[in-house]
């Protein structure tokens, strides 16, 4: 709902671009004003909401009505409990924790509600807001450790191979170096996303897929089926193609090496599935639209000992597996507005990537 439609003054205006839902209302719980968000979780538009009662959308209208009373006798600043929504026409109730404060207004107050499904994912989100800021660290101290000892060792072999005349055994040299290279490349590409600003250009998140299920389907040509379930409606956005390729392609190789037993068996399957979500809230700010990737697998699901830090450097549930492809990929996701996600259970494993849209 446009602010622009709304005959308030801007004070009140302003409550529209808040993620939370907020109403104000006067003493006796009559709607002054409904921000946009508290449209949608009802399902009523401003108009049909500003002029009832606040009282009749809870499942429980009684605590509203006392915290009502507590106010207009000035007995607290402000009020908390929780309590249940109730969705227009639908029957549905959304959890939320009601926060009734006074304003400076004579004879209002706001009333503030945070679904505690959303309050929980912001305090996951902050969660891994401080886990990045520590994965700096340590990839800082993780560079400093590695790459004076591999320029020690490429330059090793590098002599060595100038003193071999056995043309066969430069193949061996030749493996030192290449194998150099690609952990400096590592170490140079962990590195990268706290370096540098990302590279942004217009981006097709099919054409990312597309890249991805062929990188994969080459290292894993029997037994693996990617399937496709793409919403082609989905505009290009402004993005670092190659962050999105690789963060996606962390994700994608981690379900296929998890789906070896399947694979043996021949119905190892990797669903890579886009959509739109309209009116959408993470990272504690509220989008028009949001693309939805799901990374979803039918491997043996992750670990419950690992579930909570799978994003963590150096966490892995494979045996010889780094435990920095999540994290990379939760990174380059970040460095783009978004967050990952994760539900797993033994049979299906999806990793959900949302990054906001235009």
């Amino acid at each position: 709902m446009s602010p622009s439609r709304r005959p308030h003054p801007a004070r009140f205006q302003a409550f529209d671009l808040l993620a939370t839902l907020v109403a104000v209302i006067d003493p006796a719980g009559v709607v002054l004003f409904a921000n946009a968000a508290l449209e949608d979780a009802i399902g009523l538009s401003w108009r049909s909401i500003e002029g009832t009662s606040l009282q009749q959308y809870f499942a429980d209208g009684a605590t509203l009505r006392h915290a009502l009373q507590g106010a207009r006798s000035n007995e607290f600043a402000a009020l908390r409990y929780d309590a249940q929504l109730k969705r227009h026409g639908s029957g549905e109730r959304l959890p939320v924790h009601v926060i009734v404060a006074q304003t400076e207004a004579p004879g209002e107050l706001v009333v503030e509600l945070l679904p505690l499904e959303q309050q929980a994912r912001q305090e996951r989100e902050e969660r891994l807001a401080e886990q990045a800021k520590a994965n700096k660290e340590l990839f800082r101290n993780l560079a400093h450790e590695v790459k004076n000892p591999l320029g020690g060792i490429r330059g090793a072999a590098q002599l060595l191979e100038m003193e071999i005349d056995d043309r066969a055994l430069h193949e061996y040299t030749q493996v030192i170096i290449h194998e150099s290279d690609r952990l400096q490349l590592l170490v140079d590409r962990l590195l990268a996303p706290h370096r540098h600003q990302p590279k942004v250009e217009d981006v097709n998140i099919h054409e990312v897929c597309e890249r991805v299920r062929a990188l994969v389907l080459a290292e894993f040509p029997r037994g693996l089926k990617v399937v496709r379930d793409y919403d082609t409606s989905i505009p290009d956005f402004r993005g670092d193609r190659e962050q999105l390729i690789q963060a996606v392609l962390n994700i994608v190789h981690n379900a296929a090496q998890a789906l070896a037993a399947r694979m043996a068996q021949g119905d190892a399957e990797i669903v890579l599935r886009t959509r739109v979500l309209r009116q959408v809230t993470f990272g504690k700010q509220r989008y028009r639209l949001a693309l939805e990737l799901h990374v979803i697998d039918n491997g043996p699901g992750v670990p419950d000992s690992i579930k909570d830090r799978v994003f963590a450097p150096l966490v892995s549930g494979r045996d010889g597996g780094s435990g920095l492809g999540l994290t990379l990929a939760q990174t380059f996701v970040q460095q783009h507005h978004g967050l990952i996600e994760l539900e797993s259970q033994p049979g299906r494993t999806d990793f959900r990537i949302l990054i906001p849209l235009p």
